[in-house]
C-alpha cells in the first residue's frame, strides 16, 4: 500500500459525493452505495498501512458490530428507536441493507484518527478520553446521515419525537443510540491499537473535515434544510474545532 493508492481513494470519495445534489432518483442510490463503497475501502486501506494489519481487522469488526446493531434496531428498536429500512441501498440482510456494515466502517477509522490527533502527546492506545473524543466524532455525524437518508427514502421512524427543533423526521432516541454504539466500536478500535502511534494521519483527517463541511454546504445550499445543516455544524464542531485548530499549528 502506498500513499499514492490511499489519497486516490481519498480524491476518489470527494469526486463521487460532489455530484450527489445534482441527481435523483435510481442514480442517486447507486451514488450513495457507490460512496459508502469507496469510503470504506479508503478508510480500511488506510487503517492497513497506516497501523497494520490486526487494527484493519479490528475494523472490519466494527463493520460487523455496527451492523448487528442496525439488526437489532430494526428488530427490536434498541437502541435507536422504531425505524425501517424502505430500499434503495442494495441487497439487505436480516432486513438491512449489507451496505450499512460499510458505513460504520468508513467513519469509525477517521473519528479514531481524529481523536489520536486531538489527544496528544503521545502516541499508542486510546484511553478512556479518547475513546470518547471518537465517540462523538463518530457518532456526530448522524446528526447530518439521518436526515439526509430519511429525505431519500431509505428508511423511516415510526414515531421521529422527540426531536431536534427543525429536525421532525428523526427522534432523539436515534442519537442517544448512535453515541452507545460509538462507544462499542471505538472500544473495539482501540483495544486493536498497538503501542505505537500510526503515520500518515492526513487522508482520514482530511476525508472527517470534508465530511463536515461538505455536509453543511449541501444542507443549506441544495437540500434546503437550514437547521439540519446548524445542528450538525454543531455536534461536529464539538471536535471539528479543536482539529482545525490543532491542524493550524
Amino acid at each position: 500500500m502506498s500513499r499514492v493508492v490511499i489519497w486516490s481513494l481519498v480524491a476518489g470519495v470527494i469526486a463521487v459525493q460532489i455530484p450527489y445534489p445534482l441527481v435523483h432518483g435510481s442514480a442517486r442510490n447507486s451514488l450513495t452505495v457507490v460512496t459508502v463503497v469507496v469510503f470504506a475501502a479508503a478508510s480500511l486501506a488506510h487503517a492497513w498501512w497506516s497501523v497494520g494489519m490486526r487494527y484493519a481487522g479490528a475494523l472490519v469488526g466494527v463493520g460487523l458490530v455496527g451492523f448487528a446493531a442496525e439488526v437489532l434496531g430494526v428488530h427490536t428498536g434498541v437502541p435507536f428507536g422504531d425505524y425501517r429500512y424502505t430500499g434503495g441501498l442494495g441487497p439487505a440482510l436480516a432486513s438491512v441493507p449489507v451496505v450499512i456494515a460499510l458505513a460504520w466502517m468508513m467513519m469509525a477509522h477517521p473519528a479514531v484518527t481524529v481523536a489520536r490527533r486531538l489527544t496528544r502527546p503521545g502516541p499508542g492506545r486510546l484511553g478512556v478520553g479518547r475513546i470518547l473524543v471518537a465517540a462523538v466524532a463518530l457518532a456526530s455525524w448522524d446528526v447530518f446521515l439521518d436526515p439526509q437518508m430519511v429525505h431519500a427514502h431509505h428508511w423511516r421512524w415510526l414515531r421521529p419525537s422527540p426531536h431536534l427543533p427543525g429536525i421532525d423526521d428523526v427522534p432523539l432516541s436515534n442519537f442517544g443510540g448512535w453515541l452507545l454504539v460509538a462507544l462499542l466500536v471505538v472500544a473495539l478500535l482501540a483495544a486493536a491499537l498497538p503501542a505505537t502511534g500510526g503515520d500518515g494521519d492526513a487522508p482520514m483527517l482530511v476525508l472527517w473535515v470534508w465530511t463536515w463541511l461538505s455536509s453543511t454546504l449541501a444542507n443549506l445550499a441544495f437540500f434546503d434544510r437550514p437547521a439540519v445543516a446548524a445542528w450538525g455544524f454543531a455536534a461536529m464542531g464539538f471536535v471539528g474545532v479543536p482539529l482545525l485548530r490543532s491542524l493550524r499549528r
